[in-house]
C-alpha cells in the first residue's frame, strides 16, 4: 500500500465504539486518525484495529487519539507542535495537508438536542457543532459527514442550523453568540441538506431515526448530485436478529435435564412467542431505540419507562442489561439473567446485534462501560449506506477531473499557495 493507491481517506471525530467507523471503513473509507475521549471507547477502537485483519490498513496508518476533541491539531497552525496525525505521514509521504482529506466525520454529542434531555442546543458546553466546523476550516476535506438526533430537526433549533450550514455554504444567519445577523462566506461546500435516516430502512431492528448532515466542497461536487441512500429492504424483527443467540443463552440449562431444564425450556417458548408474536404488530417487532445513558446517571438499562414498556412486549424486560452468556454460568446468574417473569435481558453482545455491529467487534470495560458504547452507537449499516453515496460522489468527481485540466480558482477562505501546492500531493495520495 502506498500513497499512489486509490484511496478515499477519513478522519473521524466523536468516534465513540467506531459505530460509524464500521459503517464508513466497509463503504471504502480508510481512516487516517480516530478520535474519542472516552478511554473504554477509545480502548475498543485500538483492540478491534490491532485483532482484526480486515483493519490492517488502519493498523499501519491510523492514529486512534485518546482525547478531547477541541485539543485535537491534525494540522498544527503555528508550526511549532507536531501533528496529531502521525501514523499518516507514512502513507501519504508527507504531513497531513490542507485538502488531502477526502471525509471528515463525527457523530457530534446528541444530548444538547435529545428528547430525552434538556435541549439547550448551542447554549450546552456539549454542543461541538462549533468544533467540527473549526476542523472543516483547518483541513478543508472535500467532504463533511454530521450525524446527531432527530431533535436537531425541531423547529426551535432552525435558526441553529441556518447559522450551521452557512458557515459551510455561506448565506445570512444569526450569530448564536452574539445573536446579530451576518452574511457569511462559507467555507466553499454545498449542502446536500440535512436528512433523517431510520436505522431499520438499512436491516438494523430498531428504531432509530438519525439527523445526517452531508456537505461536499463545490469544486468537487460539480456537475454532479449527492444522492440519499434508500431502504435497503424489509425491516428486520428482533425475533429474526437475537433468536440464534437467545437460543445459545438457555443451551447450557436445557442440557442440564430437570427442573432448570424444564424452566429454561418454559422461558425460551415464552421469549419466542412474545418476540414472534409482535412481528405481526405494524413496527414489524423492531426493538425501540437503545439508550446509552449518561455517566452521571446509574447503571445501563434499555431506556425510559416507554422504552422498558416496548421491549416488555418483544419479551424482554428492560430494566439491566444482563452478564455475557459465559459469565451468567460462570457466576450462576441465570434466575437474574434468563429466568425472570418479565422475560431475559439482553447481554452486551446481544445490545450489539441490535445496533448493526459485526459479530467480531468486541467492546472494552466493564459491562455498564461495554453498554453505553454500543448503546450510544451510530449503527454501522446507515454509516455505511451514507457513506457509500458520498464515496460514489468522490469517486465519481475523481474520475471526471482526471479527464480534465485541474482548474485554477481559488475556493473561498482558501490561499493561493495552500490550494496549487496540495494539488500534485493530493493526486499522488490518491485522495
Amino acid at each position: 500500500m502506498g500513497p499512489s493507491d486509490d484511496v478515499l481517506t477519513s478522519i473521524e471525530i466523536c468516534a465513540g465504539a467506531g459505530g460509524q467507523a464500521i459503517g464508513l471503513h466497509g463503504a471504502g473509507f480508510k481512516h487516517l486518525a480516530l478520535v474519542e475521549i472516552d478511554p473504554h471507547a477509545s480502548e475498543t477502537l485500538r483492540g478491534n484495529i490491532k485483532s482484526l485483519k480486515e483493519w490492517s490498513w488502519e493498523r499501519e496508518y491510523c492514529d486512534v487519539i485518546s482525547g478531547d476533541v477541541k485539543d485535537f491539531s491534525p494540522i498544527p497552525p503555528d508550526g511549532h507542535r507536531e501533528s496529531d496525525v502521525k501514523k499518516a505521514q507514512k502513507f501519504l509521504g508527507k504531513p497531513l495537508a490542507r485538502g488531502d482529506l477526502s471525509l471528515l466525520a463525527g457523530g457530534v454529542p446528541c444530548p444538547p438536542f435529545s428528547h430525552a434531555g434538556k435541549q439547550l442546543g448551542k447554549d450546552d458546553e456539549r454542543d461541538l457543532f462549533p468544533r467540527i466546523i473549526e476542523l472543516t476550516e483547518e483541513l478543508l476535506p472535500k467532504a463533511v459527514m454530521i450525524e446527531n438526533v432527530r431533535g436537531i430537526k425541531d423547529a426551535k433549533f432552525e435558526e441553529y442550523r441556518t447559522y450551521i450550514v452557512a458557515r459551510l455554504q455561506g448565506g445570512w444567519a444569526k450569530h448564536p453568540v452574539t445573536g446579530i445577523a451576518e452574511d457569511f462566506e462559507g467555507l466553499g461546500y454545498e449542502v446536500c441538506e440535512w436528512e433523517v435516516l431510520e436505522a431499520s430502512d438499512f436491516g438494523v431492528p430498531q428504531l432509530r431515526p438519525r439527523a445526517v448532515l452531508v456537505a461536499i466542497r463545490k469544486d468537487v461536487l460539480g456537475n454532479l448530485k449527492f444522492v440519499w441512500p434508500t431502504a435497503t429492504g424489509s425491516p428486520k424483527s428482533v425475533f429474526a436478529a437475537l433468536d440464534e443467540s437467545m437460543s445459545a443463552r438457555y443451551a447450557p440449562y436445557l442440557e442440564m435435564g430437570g427442573d432448570v431444564a424444564g424452566l429454561a425450556q418454559k422461558c425460551l417458548n415464552r421469549w419466542k412467542g412474545e418476540a414472534q408474536k409482535a412481528e405481526n404488530r405494524k413496527d414489524f417487532g423492531i426493538a425501540p431505540t437503545l439508550v446509552g445513558g449518561s455517566k452521571k446517571h446509574g447503571g445501563a438499562d434499555l431506556g425510559p419507562s416507554r422504552a422498558k414498556a416496548a421491549w416488555a412486549l418483544l419479551g424482554v424486560s428492560g430494566v439491566g442489561v444482563a452478564n455475557s452468556h459465559y459469565e451468567s454460568v460462570k457466576k450462576k446468574s441465570q434466575d437474574r439473567d434468563l429466568f425472570r417473569e418479565a422475560g431475559p435481558m439482553l447481554t452486551v453482545e446481544q445490545a450489539a446485534i441490535i445496533q448493526g455491529f459485526p459479530a467480531n467487534w468486541k467492546f472494552s470495560g466493564g459491562k455498564t462501560a461495554q453498554y453505553r458504547q454500543v448503546g450510544n452507537a451510530f449503527p454501522p449499516p446507515v454509516a455505511a449506506a451514507v457513506g457509500k453515496a458520498i464515496a460514489d460522489v468522490l469517486r465519481a468527481a475523481r474520475e471526471r477531473d482526471r479527464r480534465k485540466p485541474v482548474p485554477t480558482d481559488v475556493l473561498p477562505g482558501q490561499v493561493v499557495s495552500a490550494r496549487t501546492d496540495s494539488v500534485d500531493d493530493r493526486e499522488s495520495a490518491g485522495v
